[in-house]
């Protein structure tokens, strides 16, 4: 199927290639041009096609029109670039071109960096909330570091808001869907005094229930959210401005239901239909985190925060300052066994407060020498309880509860530069030192009935445990850039990103699976054009990529001779590879006919890992290894989106608009887990029909998402329940259609 989709979309682009070239002496350019898109990827407003970076960037009208309601949608339109829910949960895992990190815990670092407005979240989970009155988002591909405050391997989203306008704005988009899910957004704008300027914006998504208990017949999967955010802009002097941003979300909406898919002592209830789901705890458990027995999965979520940017104008260069303190209360419910029986619930209790400073200065001169420079300050602290009834670690009865502490405090300094060697050579070079404390304090296993759990010494002991890990560690790019003609850049680059180490924080009974795994280092080659032809009306970039990577940090095991037993912990692989591209194409076909495909490949493998056979080690009461050299580092091979939209005139002052995007996404199989969790590929496709006024004042659309009813899974796993094994998965949802409607004043 891969390389039939992939010789397809080859095969497409020449032929459109052909066609575009046949087309170029019959139309009019100045109808036809394509849109310059203004990115702020380096720190300064350029032309995306001037920039030497893998990147896509989104309009906030464009994510309305797709139906990208929240951060997890932007895989769906993005190249390379996977959300993976852990086990249906909130806890999100952000992948770009195979670098990610699958952890259900939330201590520990993303790869993948989220900028929201300049202020740096380092917890994913803390990010959703933040999608509305969006004015862009950029997805930067490849190691960020030399230009950001946080350091990450996989690479950076940066999402920017709508700011504050001095001519009075006012805006609302609602629309209603099957499931009476309804989703209201809006925004009031304008001057506020004659230096002042405001913004006021918030989005409510209410219903949805789209699962059902195969058991009660109860409905699950109706959300309960809002947002806000309020801008005050301020012209302090000629040369200075200050944005203070204060913004918040409550979530309060059900969880996702996972589902049963093979055959086992279940019987017929890893046949259910698709919707169907179940859920349940033990007793011992539910009397533990304050819940029933039959509680459906829930999240109760609390965030907000507060930032404030100065920025002064110092003649050759801008000088910004960016502080901001970042909050999130989560208390969330989730059933991983999909059963009734309650052998593989869990309960977070978090508490997140993260506090960051920077300071930047960027030159703004015509000179040849360009240049950024930075201080980034960050100090995080975690207070969480995880709580879980897994029968398999603790047998039947015993509801677990594992507290910890951490506190990460983070230093970086960093700088790039660019140099125009001549008129179609400039070469660019950053470096970064990050300085990093990470405390883990007072982790410790206990049980409802029998107290402390963990082992010390060889007994039984209540001892809490604390683990210390430091990071000291320079990163740095170089990159040169070719320009043959205005409408073309070729650029190459080395960079070497790290991802810091961090601690496996589960329920545990062993001190050994506590002790810290180390920082992983990805070392990036990158090659890659962006072209503009036919008299502006195509797009063509791409790009090709080589990681070689370094303690990979990877779900795995251990094994301690002191008590024989597995410990299950993440742990470091010494040596992997990933390699791919990506090529988007945009394409002006007519007047009102856009036209976009892009399709992203990776492949990736161990080079060198001597990982746990955990039955060999039981067996034999010592570690024993397998050597997973050359095994698939699970990762989906191929991701394809595309779409079409034809705008035209119905008389009047007004137009109607007819749109479908698609997207495919490979299949995958877990590298430790066995081709039985694969999970399929599958394609999901949207359409929307559109009228509205040419002036822009109203906009009424019909519109549907997964229209074809795709049944696909999103992950799969397993638990162990009394007497077998559960196979689960989380499904994506089925078909929707609605209605929406727009107005702009």
């Amino acid at each position: 199927m891969k390389h039939l989709l992939l010789g397809t979309v080859l095969t497409s682009t020449f032929s459109l290639m052909s066609a575009i070239g046949a087309q170029a002496q019959n139309t009019d350019d100045q109808v036809l041009q394509l849109d310059t898109v203004i990115v702020t990827a380096q720190r300064r407003e350029q032309s995306a096609q001037d920039v030497g970076i893998a990147l896509s960037t989104f309009s906030g009208d464009e994510l309305i029109r797709k139906g990208v309601s929240g951060i997890n949608a932007l895989e769906n339109i993005a190249p390379n670039l996977e959300m993976e829910s852990q086990f249906g949960a909130a806890a999100t895992s952000f992948s770009i071109r195979g670098v990610g990190f699958r952890d259900y815990a939330t201590l520990n670092a993303p790869t993948v960096g989220v900028y929201v407005d300049d202020v740096g979240f380092a917890v994913p989970i803390m990010t959703q909330g933040v999608l509305f009155d969006v004015a862009r988002v950029e997805v930067l591909r490849g190691p960020q570091g030399t230009l950001y405050g946080r350091n990450t391997t996989g690479g950076a989203i940066k999402i920017l808001s709508s700011r504050p306008t001095k001519d009075t704005e006012t805006g609302l988009t609602a629309e209603y869907g099957r499931f009476n899910r309804l989703q209201a957004e809006g925004f009031v704008s304008g001057a506020l005094g004659p230096h002042v300027r405001g913004r006021i914006s918030g989005i409510t998504t209410q219903g949805g229930a789209w699962q059902v208990n195969r058991e009660t017949g109860a409905k699950l999967g109706d959300a309960d959210k809002f947002a806000a955010r309020l801008q005050v802009e301020a012209d302090l002097s000629p040369n200075i401005t200050a944005l203070f941003n204060l913004h918040g979300y409550t979530d309060q909406s059900d969880g996702l239901g996972l589902q049963l898919f093979n055959n086992s002592v279940f019987g017929p209830l890893a046949h259910a239909r698709r919707r169907e789901t179940s859920f349940g705890s033990s007793a011992a458990f539910a009397g533990l985190v304050g819940i029933t027995p039959t509680t459906k999965p829930f999240r109760d979520f609390d965030g907000w925060g507060t930032s404030l940017t100065l920025n002064a104008n110092l003649g050759s260069a801008d000088l910004t300052y960016i502080g901001s303190f970042e909050t999130l209360s989560r208390r969330e419910f989730a059933d991983y066994d999909a059963l009734a029986a309650g052998a593989a619930g869990v309960f977070f209790d978090s508490s997140i407060k993260d506090i960051t400073q920077e300071v930047r200065l960027v030159s703004n001169t015509d000179s040849a020498l360009q240049w950024v420079t930075g201080v980034f300050y960050a100090d995080q602290d975690l207070d969480e309880v995880y709580q879980s009834d897994f029968v398999a670690s603790f047998g039947p009865g015993f509801a677990v509860t594992t507290p910890y502490n951490q506190n990460v405090e983070t230093i970086g300094i960093y700088g790039q530069f660019d140099y125009q060697i001549s008129e179609k050579f400039s070469f660019s070079g950053g470096l970064r030192f990050e300085d990093e404390d990470r405390q883990l304090r007072n982790l410790g296993t206990f049980a409802l009935v029998t107290g402390p759990l963990n082992f010390a010494n060889g007994t039984v002991d209540g001892t809490r445990e604390n683990r210390d890990q430091s990071l000291s560690e320079v990163t740095g790019k170089a990159q040169i850039d070719y320009k043959p003609s205005d409408e073309t850049l070729l650029y190459a680059s080395i960079s070497r990103g790290i991802k810091s180490g961090g601690f496996t924080a589960y329920n545990t009974l062993n001190p050994r699976a506590v002790d810290p795994f180390t920082f992983e280092e990805l070392l990036a080659y990158e090659t890659g054009f962006k072209s503009e032809f036919a008299d502006g009306r195509v797009r063509l970039n791409g790009a090709a990529f080589y990681y070689d990577y370094r303690d990979q940090q990877v779900q795995s095991a251990i094994f301690d001779t002191n008590f024989n037993a597995v410990v299950g912990r993440i742990i470091n692989a010494p040596k992997s590879k990933i390699y791919g591209g990506e090529l988007e194409l945009t394409w002006q076909a007519a007047p009102g006919l856009q036209i976009t495909q892009t399709v992203g490949f990776k492949d990736g493998e161990f080079k060198k890992f001597d990982d746990l056979d955990v039955a060999a080690s039981i067996a034999a009461g010592a570690t024993v290894t397998t050597d997973r050299s050359g095994q698939s580092l699970g990762i989906p091979h191929i991701s394809y989106q595309g779409g079409l939209s034809y705008t035209g005139a119905i008389g009047h002052g007004k137009y109607w608009r007819g749109s479908a995007d698609y997207s495919y996404r490979d299949t995958v199989t877990p590298p430790l887990l066995g081709p039985i969790y694969t999970v399929d590929d599958y394609w999901l496709v949207n359409a929307e029909l559109a009228v509205g006024s040419d002036d822009g004042t109203w906009e009424i659309s019909l519109w549907g998402r997964n229209i074809f009813d795709k049944r696909y899974d999103e992950t799969r796993n397993f638990f162990i329940a009394p007497g077998a094994v559960a196979d689960v998965s989380a499904p994506g949802l089925p078909a929707t259609f609605g209605l929406r409607l727009r107005l702009h004043n």
